[in-house]
Order: structure tokens, then C-alpha cells, then sequence
């Protein structure tokens, strides 16, 4: 039996770009990823949470300034 391809989804695309902020996908995890993600889903996730990012740390350096 054929496997079905995995589908494209916003949600699986925010596992792999998490995953990859960390820094621990495998080769075959990212093979695998790169047939059945959406370009346009990786950097939209990918600038969504790079801007998170920065905000969180600019919050946490605000609020450890001011106490």
C-alpha cells in the first residue's frame, strides 16, 4: 500500500520551524519535511517567531529593569 503524504498544515509547519529554532532536527526528519512543507508556511512561522522571540526578550529585559 502507498503511504498517504503528510499534509500541509500551519501547525506541523510550527513543529518543524520550533524544532529547527532549537537546533535538533535529523537529516531524515528534515528530508522528509522538505517534501511536504509550504515554503510560504516555513517563513511566515519562521518571521511569526523570530518576532515572538524578540518581544519576549525585550519584555523580560524591560521588566528586569525596572525592579
Amino acid at each position: 500500500m502507498a503511504e498517504t503524504p503528510a499534509k500541509k498544515s500551519i501547525w506541523r509547519t510550527a513543529k518543524v520551524v520550533a524544532w529547527s529554532f532549537v537546533g535538533l532536527r535529523g537529516r531524515d526528519a528534515y528530508d522528509e519535511d522538505a517534501k511536504n512543507l509550504s515554503l510560504i508556511h516555513i517563513i511566515v512561522v519562521g518571521l511569526v517567531g523570530f518576532l515572538v522571540f524578540v518581544a519576549s526578550l525585550v519584555l523580560l529585559v524591560n521588566w528586569v529593569v525596572a525592579h
